[in-house]
């Protein structure tokens, strides 16, 4: 077999991937990048998924991205636009009625005083308790976590991380447990009386999480969704102009000015080792690639199950195989990309030209009981006949992505089992679950099913085969307290770092989890660059 040679190997072509190897280019390393698709991107790329329309394939709105990341890298010098939504959300009631939730405090206050005039006075004080406990989180973002069995510096990381929570107070202590091991209903139901405003805020409980909005730990989902900011503006929510593949885009423009190389379809089949320290990666096509160091992007479950020589790892860590083998993964996702004729035409909100509510994130589950038994329907049956839904439609503020007067509409769907019972297969009943969804739409918009052009929909196990989101896990992993913070993805190896030395993961199965944020890259290139 050929060898060549590269100073530092990246596994996948993914956003995290990008920022790391941006930063190791930075300090004059040369990286070589291995994407086994033919685009770059990962999940956030931007695709043609039926002729003339275009849209984020998978991974479809705006938040997480960091600042300093953006501001390093120079992404909007490299095209990179992100625009505000006209409305954060919209949610269509069965009962014709509906709440638009954005704008000033003020704004939002009027509309939830349309269902409850306690609500709406309990909003203020309800924000400032999630803002300080995001701000907890939010100040996490960009640090290494303290690695259990560490040395001083792990001890003094967790004293002043320690410190920050000291002075929340009692009460702000509370609220912090209660988010991070409470289920998110719970939570709703002692601030909040009327089912439209809980249903608005508790979506962000099961997005990404195959749970209840009533399983412990679901309130933690919940605030994983609200850290963000676009613009400087907390908490909310924007557009990539293009598509999320302008965002990895215009990181592969930064990593390319400075001489990284990036190979697509090129599938990596194994991480070589030699006594203890990873040596290059063996290709699917034959090449052998040496390597100074090598960094995977990829679910850990993947990188050790199916990339790494199991003995070479029990050497390392004799229990590290075993614990890692169950490490939780997927998420319950269904996605859809749709052309559509026109704009749907809401009941409770008449018209197909376009209005501020067809720019929100319009959720279609009214209330938190009605997600509950979604997800009782999704154990039992594999999917809910009446799912979660959030559709966005970004064609109303970016007109490249569809014809003119035509739209294209993301269908971004919860409560779908990542494993079918029975040895049934997602391929058997893909185009049943599809149409499961788009009636559940229809009924909020009766034009929407009539409007279809066509569509793509992927399926937990098609997200798994395409992207490698093992069990469709659009996280890389649950983000469930057991694998958060200084145990994402294990107790002694928070750091970025694995087993075997030379071996690193930036990837969402790291600190601080899912989500297009480039903070996994940022902070695992920091570690690398201690090490090199």
């Amino acid at each position: 077999m050929a060898k060549s040679s590269s100073e530092i190997i990246m596994i996948g072509a993914g956003h995290n991937g990008l920022v790391c190897a941006y930063y190791l280019a930075k300090k004059g390393h040369r990286v070589r990048m291995l994407e086994r698709r033919h685009i770059i991107g990962g999940a956030a790329v931007t695709e043609e998924f039926y002729p003339g329309f275009r849209n984020s394939t998978a991974s479809y709105t705006v938040s997480l991205l960091q600042q300093k990341v953006i501001d390093d890298m120079q992404l909007y010098r490299h095209g990179l636009k992100i625009i505000f939504r006209p409305l954060d959300n919209f949610v269509p009631l069965p009962s014709g009625t509906y709440l638009k939730f954005g704008g000033t405090i003020a704004d939002m206050q009027a509309e939830v005083a349309k269902f409850s005039k306690a609500d709406a006075a309990a909003l203020p004080s309800f924000f400032d308790k999630m803002e300080a406990i995001a701000k907890i989180f939010r100040d996490l973002m960009l640090k290494t976590p303290p690695n259990a069995g560490g040395g001083i510096s792990d001890m003094m990381r967790a004293l002043s991380d320690g410190n920050a929570v000291r002075k929340l107070g009692l009460e702000g202590q509370r609220d912090l447990m209660d988010f991070m091991f409470s289920s998110a209903g719970d939570y709703l139901d002692r601030y909040f009386e009327s089912d439209p405003i809980k249903a608005m805020i508790g979506f962000d409980s099961v997005v990404g999480n195959f749970a209840s909005p009533y399983s412990p730990g679901s309130a933690y989902v919940l605030l994983h969704h609200v850290i963000g900011e676009v613009h400087g503006q907390k908490g909310t929510w924007g557009h990539a102009l293009g598509g999320m593949g302008a965002i990895t885009g215009a990181m592969a423009k930064a990593c390319e000015e400075l001489g990284v190389t990036i190979e697509t379809e090129a599938l990596v089949a194994e991480v070589t080792t030699a006594n203890g320290k990873a040596t290059g990666v063996l290709l699917e096509d034959g090449r052998e690639i040496a390597a100074r160091a090598v960094v995977s992007g990829l679910n850990p479950h993947l990188l050790y199950t199916k990339l790494m020589n199991g003995d070479a790892l029990n050497e390392a860590d004799p229990n590290f195989l075993t614990r890692i083998k169950f490490w939780k993964s997927g998420s319950g996702t269904f996605r859809m990309n749709v052309a559509l004729s026109e704009l749907p035409d809401f009941t409770c909100l008449p018209g197909t030209e376009q209005a501020e509510h067809h720019g929100a994130g319009i959720i279609i589950a009214p209330s938190l009981s009605y997600m509950d038994r979604a997800y009782d329907d999704a154990k039992a049956d594999g999917w809910s006949k009446h799912p979660v839904v959030e559709m966005l439609i970004p064609s109303t503020i970016d007109d490249s992505l569809a014809p003119k007067d035509k739209h294209v509409a993301s269908l971004f769907c919860q409560q779908f089992a990542p494993t079918l019972q029975d040895g049934r297969s997602w391929d058997d009943i893909k185009e049943s679950a599809a149409e499961t969804i788009i009636d559940c739409v229809n009924q909020y918009a009766p034009n929407f099913k009539n409007s279809i052009l066509g569509y793509s929909a992927l399926t937990p196990l098609d997200l798994e085969r395409i992207f490698g989101l093992t069990g469709g896990d659009i996280f890389h992993g649950s983000l469930s307290p057991d694998q958060l913070y200084a145990a994402r993805p294990m107790l002694g190896y928070a750091n970025y770092r694995s087993p075997i030395k030379g071996l690193y993961m930036c990837g969402s199965g790291t600190h601080p989890g899912g989500g297009v944020s480039g903070a996994p890259g940022h902070n695992a290139a920091r570690e690398i660059l201690k090490d090199l």
